[in-house]
């Protein structure tokens, strides 16, 4: 393809402010990331000329990575520590427009996990998974199926979970894979696929239970809420014997409606509780994007299970009835 003349001088000269025509959804300005790291962007006319091509570069680097279209999603790599990402744009006439954004590269979840860590692997491929209704959706209904299926797929072995529903009802979906009553720390580690159309699902959510030595269970709630826009986490309002389920907002903004569909995301959850069952929700990562959290709340509920530890995966309705899939792969659990 021949580059007109003002364009390829343009894309030979560093870009400067012109109008603030480059938007970048993610990640947001002061991320902390895991590199490699998503970089989801689009440009509007830069200067009123129309764009011709983005690109990306990193900190004073020369390398700048060029894109012939109105939009960039990449997965860029960063060593550690701070640096300025360059996102640009180009008009046909040679316009350039930049914006600027400061990220924060870290270490993955998983380098913090000590080595003599218990781990269950492939837990969506586990045989005793169920589904059931959740009540506390409200007065709807919902069913689901399941299977393991090899596409769409990472491992070769994903869980598909195919959910129906009425008046914004939700399908709970859980498994057992342990019992260990010892356990403080934790790190959920799994893969989520939706299919499209996904606008109708509400919240996702992605929970563990654990009973502890004294017999209650302590529940570690967590949902991508599609309603507040945040993500989300459950506490005990109430005490063990008279207790009382509440969802409460973080300040981590998470919008299931807008994850991109067809496509595999990365979601990593890292939680602790104390022998009270304080729950301690620390960080959650979704595509490698970290986001602190670090609050505490009481968890603890006497409800009389035996020992185990069980692991929800829940699909909420959103509408007065509707369908959607949702897949689940390399789902990996982490405690010490």
């Amino acid at each position: 393809m021949k580059v007109p003349f003002p364009l390829l001088l343009a894309l030979l000269l560093p870009a400067v402010p012109a109008f603030a025509t480059v938007t970048v959804t993610s990640p947001a300005n002061g991320a902390k990331v895991v590199s490699p790291f998503g970089l989801v962007a689009t440009a509007s006319p830069c200067s009123s000329q129309p764009i011709a091509a983005m690109g990306y570069s990193l900190d004073s680097s020369a390398a700048t990575t060029i894109i012939y279209n109105t939009s960039v999603d990449a997965q860029v790599s960063a060593p550690a520590g701070a640096h300025t990402l360059h996102v640009k744009a180009w008009g046909n006439q040679g316009a350039s427009c930049v914006t600027d954004v400061a990220i924060m590269a870290v270490a993955s979840p998983t380098a913090s996990v000590p080595s003599d860590a218990r781990v269950t692997v492939a837990v969506q491929g586990l045989t005793n998974w169920q589904g059931v209704y959740d009540s506390g959706t409200g007065a709807g209904s919902s069913s689901g199926t399941m299977r393991l299926v090899s596409s769409p797929s990472l491992s070769g072995s994903a869980r598909q979970f195919v959910t129906s529903w009425s008046n914004y009802g939700g399908e709970r979906y859980f498994v057992s894979f342990g019992a260990d009553t010892a356990a403080t720390n934790f790190l959920y580690d799994g893969w989520v696929y939706l299919a499209s159309p996904s606008s109708g699902i509400a919240n996702l959510e992605m929970d563990m239970n654990q009973v502890m030595a004294n017999g209650q269970t302590v529940i570690y709630g967590f949902q991508c809420d599609g309603y507040s826009g945040t993500w989300d986490y459950t506490a005990n309002t109430g005490n063990p014997q008279n207790f009382y389920d509440q969802w409460l907002h973080s300040n981590a903004p998470c919008n299931v409606q807008n994850w991109p569909v067809n496509t595999w995301h990365h979601v990593q959850i890292a939680w602790s509780r104390d022998s009270a069952g304080n729950v301690t929700y620390r960080s959650v990562w979704l595509d490698n994007v970290e986001q602190d959290l670090n609050v505490t709340v009481n968890s603890a509920f006497a409800l009389g299970w035996g020992s185990t530890l069980l692991t929800n995966f829940q699909v909420d309705g959103r509408g007065t009835s509707g369908s959607a899939t949702a897949y689940l792969d390399k789902l990996t659990i982490y405690r010490w």
